[in-house]
């Protein structure tokens, strides 16, 4: 009986660390999917307005530029830190709201909707502190911080949407895999 007991525990064990691995698997593509998706749209309207195709990823890399000298730490800024400090965040988010929803789907049915709304307050609400930092920083005036929260939030908008969407299929798609 004892033996059964253990069993069990350990079968949970690797039961739990799977749904961990397949909510971090599936957050990190759904991450960068959501990233590249987001920027595509994003140079685009950019560049449909007259504005250079980089200036996001430009805005992003001053700020941490910005931010990295207040700790004392001399960084060029731009384009290139914006694009890394971009497609580490993405992820990083992904993999961070892939483990969360998996850990829900745990406890109770995640459906696409549902997945989608998570995934939206997840992204707008953690955003947000983040997004704050540019105005500050950068010392951007009234009509250009809300220029930069409007378009934040649409552009953060549709990477949460892409996340909400591709990790709840593919969390779907694998536990359904597991159950026959």
């Amino acid at each position: 009986m004892e033996t059964t007991l253990q069993a069990s525990k350990q079968a949970r064990g690797h039961i739990n660390q799977a749904t961990l691995v397949r909510g971090m698997a599936w957050g990190l593509i759904a991450g960068l999917a959501g990233t590249l998706f987001m920027d595509v749209i994003l140079m685009g309207a950019l560049s449909a307005v007259g504005l250079p195709a980089f200036t996001c990823f430009s805005i992003v890399g001053n700020t941490a530029a910005r931010f990295f000298s207040i700790l004392g730490v001399e960084m060029a800024g731009g384009v290139p830190l914006g694009v890394v400090i971009h497609y580490l965040i993405g992820p990083l988010v992904g993999v961070i709201f892939g483990i969360a929803l998996a850990k829900i789907a745990d406890l109770r049915v995640i459906n696409l909707k549902k997945g989608m709304l998570l995934a939206v307050l997840y992204v707008e609400i953690l955003s947000q502190p983040i997004l704050a930092t540019t105005p500050i920083l950068l010392k951007m005036t009234a009509a250009e911080t809300l220029q930069w929260f409007g378009g934040s939030f649409v552009m953060h908008f549709i990477f949460a949407v892409v996340l909400g969407v591709i990790v709840s299929y593919g969390l779907r798609l694998t536990s359904a895999g597991n159950h026959p």
